[in-house]
């Protein structure tokens, strides 16, 4: 008598689908497992963000008529589409902005202080980043646009940006010994349509202090801030020392 193999076939059939069923389940587990980390870096990645602009603050300072520095209104508005907190003030108040920024930074609330004046704004900067260090709250970044006055910067400051123009009445900034940080001067009188008046409110020049805060408070790259070149090299020798007047100063 024959023994009976009716269904060994089929049993067969079915334990090696099972096996190979399993065998997918586990790959497609492992596949999941491998991708859990990258799904959960993108999904902190807005968060921390979110984080790092809530916990810096941008304060601009206007000029000595609130009227002239319109400009700072559309970087600031920009600046809050990216959920960073800003402050528009006259530069005369900046001895009380230092001191509300100083306690802020104190309780934790702010990590990160930047500064950005307009004209006599801009000549307020050195006062304000020397009042913050000695509160204890120093200044992250500060951008200084086409002050009209020369000034001294003392205390710490992680970067001074000081765009001028060197052709009108923009003056660079003098470090003395007390300062610490990276200072920069940089003429921009060949940049298209900028002037004392328009200086803030030029495309060009609010994406250049937009991408400069956005590098700070985001850890982007910023465009490297170089001076536009003479546009006659060959009259170094005929200005004299009005041509280093007008170069960018590096310090």
């Amino acid at each position: 008598m024959k023994p009976y193999r009716g269904n060994i076939g089929s049993v067969g059939w079915s334990s090696f689908s099972g096996r190979t069923s399993c065998r997918r389940l586990h790959a497609i587990a492992i596949a999941a497992l491998l991708l859990l980390p990258i799904g959960a870096t993108s999904a902190l990645a807005a968060p921390n963000s979110a984080s790092a602009a809530s916990t810096a603050h941008v304060y601009l300072l206007r000029g000595v008529l609130n009227i002239f520095s319109l400009g700072l209104d559309d970087i600031a508005a920009q600046l809050r589409a990216q959920g960073i907190p800003v402050t528009v003030a006259n530069f005369a108040s900046w001895s009380s902005l230092a001191d509300e920024a100083a306690i802020a930074y104190r309780s934790g609330r702010i990590k990160t202080i930047i500064l950005v004046g307009h004209s006599s704004g801009a000549t307020a900067l050195p006062d304000m980043v020397a009042k913050l260090d000695q509160l204890g709250a120093p200044v992250k970044l500060a951008i200084g646009l086409d002050s009209v006055f020369r000034t001294k910067l003392s205390g710490r400051v992680g970067r001074y940006v000081n765009f001028y123009i060197a052709n009108g009445n923009g003056e660079p900034v003098a470090k003395t010994a007390q300062f610490q940080g990276k200072l920069e001067n940089i003429n921009v009188q060949n940049v298209p349509g900028v002037g004392h008046m328009s200086i803030e409110k030029n495309r060009i020049m609010q994406r250049k202090v937009i991408s400069e805060i956005d590098a700070v408070v985001f850890g982007r790259s910023a465009p490297a801030s170089r001076a536009p070149k003479p546009r006659q090299p060959g009259a170094a020798d005929a200005a004299g020392s009005g041509t280093a007047r007008a170069a960018a100063v590096r310090q």
